[in-house]
């Protein structure tokens, strides 16, 4: 596992963002105040506190991987070829996490959503605001066109979350395996 449960738990225990977690943790055990070794076990029995916390961290930016990249100079020769590997796959997966998030939940979505609401109320002003009436049916056939565009924008993206959400994991699995080897 690529996760450090004992910076998950001190997170959960001492970090402000994390406060809605802790409440839940405090509820499941039915208790006011919790140690991180606690919180550690109710991280290991209930998996969905540890994914609100994986969840929390991508919304926020925050990686998940909290595994360093391993240092080469450290590892016999024979091990450099796995250590290179796991540093390459660390790298990529760093990159890509934000992809496990669902799309419908992303930031891109409300981007997209954000653009198309300022290109409606723009729509709006130069209509009414700047007697642009005999303009109308074109300028509606401009936002209509917009609303298509970002449509098919959105289902590329969708498409790239689920290329990347596949590779993610499986990359984070093989990870997992070679670092097992060293």
């Amino acid at each position: 596992m690529l996760i450090d449960l004992n910076l998950v738990a001190k997170d959960i225990k001492n970090v402000g963002l994390y406060d809605f977690i802790l409440q839940d943790c405090l509820k499941i055990s039915n208790k006011n105040v919790l140690i991180e070794e606690e919180i550690i076990s109710l991280l290991q029995s209930n998996n969905e506190i540890l994914e609100n916390y994986k969840q929390t961290n991508i919304e926020n930016n925050i990686s998940n991987i909290h595994f360093r990249n391993l240092e080469l100079e450290r590892l016999e020769e024979h091990q450099k070829i796995n250590a290179n590997q796991i540093n390459s796959n660390l790298n990529l997966l760093r990159n890509i996490e934000k992809y496990t998030l669902k799309f419908e939940e992303s930031p891109t979505l409300v981007f997209i959503f954000s653009i198309e609401f300022f290109i409606l109320f723009s729509v709006q002003y130069f209509i009414v605001l700047l007697g642009l009436k005999n303009w109308q049916w074109e300028i509606y056939g401009l936002f209509s066109l917009s609303v298509l565009f970002s449509w098919m924008y959105a289902n590329k993206q969708k498409e790239k979350y689920k290329i990347n959400n596949k590779k993610f994991k499986e990359v984070y699995l093989q990870t997992e395996q070679l670092i097992n080897k060293i």
